[in-house]
């Protein structure tokens, strides 16, 4: 929950709820895929499961431990077990630091490596992601996207951690690079038997690279489902859908009609009631407005957060009063 200033010098404050009652799993060696359009808190979510922000209730259970109320001997030990690649690579380094000093920081911090074993080390972690160990006393900015992100994978990869999320992490580079890239994280995965945790805008990246996908919408899980099931027909959130129709595809045979949704996503300071999505969902009922949906199982086999797909008993009349 972040605080938003508003009115007059700033004196209103709103509560903005990034993440809304977010529950899911991530299980062992798989990647799992989180889409929904910008500002829907993929990448707070991403950051709150590292520890970069602290959630203001609810738990992060790693292991069966609890993070968030875990000791800072805790924390720092699970430190070693996830790290983070961000979306953008040139802002991902320091641009005083040579590559070394770049990709040897966690070791410096969480080992005792030092002085030749230390940059021994460096260079089995730039061979592993495709890049030559001469580049150590290079600057970032002597580099591409593409090498850049190489880099920082590296990085990651530094103190043999179990998960990796990945924030966007081929958004910024050119389409050949992209396919390298996800080529590279997919060879890591089966090497090093990691777990991701993909976030990404691009479903066609999403399709490739994931085990499973959770969709979400202004701060809240609205489907999950296997990538097959996904992209192959069992998509029912209405704005899964949407998403799935905007999808480029060069076979006739695999285009969607597109879904044109109306509007734009609503102020997370101030949700709409009901339904977070109801204001721009096609196919919006009377109680899309009045109550909020829960993940339910019970309409398509899978969590779909939809009256639509999970009919209630009650009326529209008997929730109103």
């Amino acid at each position: 929950m972040f605080a938003s200033s508003a009115g007059m010098l700033n004196r209103h404050q709103k509560q903005v709820h990034a993440l809304d009652g977010i529950d899911l799993d991530i299980y062992e060696q798989e990647t799992l895929g989180i889409v929904g359009e910008s500002g829907c808190g993929k990448t707070t979510l991403g950051r709150t499961i590292i520890g970069l922000i602290a959630p203001t209730s609810g738990q992060i259970l790693f292991d069966g431990q609890d993070l968030v109320n875990a000791s800072k001997d805790a924390k720092k030990s699970f430190n070693r077990e996830i790290q983070m690649v961000f979306q953008n690579p040139y802002t991902s380094f320091d641009p005083r630091f040579t590559i070394i000093k770049c990709v040897s920081e966690p070791l410096k911090i969480h080992t005792n490596l030092r002085g030749a074993a230390l940059t021994k080390r460096a260079r089995e972690l730039l061979e592993q992601v495709g890049m030559p160990g001469e580049i150590l006393h290079r600057y970032a900015h002597e580099f591409s996207g593409g090498q850049l992100q190489r880099i920082a994978i590296a990085r990651a990869l530094a103190l043999n951690p179990k998960i990796i999320v990945l924030d966007e992490p081929t958004s910024a580079l050119d389409v050949s690079v992209q396919a390298q890239i996800i080529n590279l994280l997919q060879d890591l995965q089966r090497q090093f038997k990691l777990t991701y945790l993909f976030i990404s805008h691009d479903l066609s990246v999403v399709q490739h690279i994931s085990n499973r996908v959770t969709v979400m919408y202004l701060g809240k899980i609205v489907e999950q489902n296997t990538s097959e099931a996904i992209f192959e027909g069992q998509a029912h959130h209405p704005y899964t859908q949407a998403l799935l129709s905007a999808m480029p595809s060069v076979v006739k045979e695999l285009r969607r009609k597109q879904i044109i949704l109306e509007g734009s996503v609503p102020d997370a300071a101030n949700p709409p009631k009901g339904c977070n999505f109801h204001p721009r969902c096609p196919v919006a009922m009377p109680i899309c407005s009045i109550a909020e949906p829960v993940l339910d199982n019970s309409g398509a086999g899978h969590p779909v957060a939809c009256f639509v797909v999970n009919p209630i008993e009650k009326s529209t009349d008997e929730m109103i009063q």
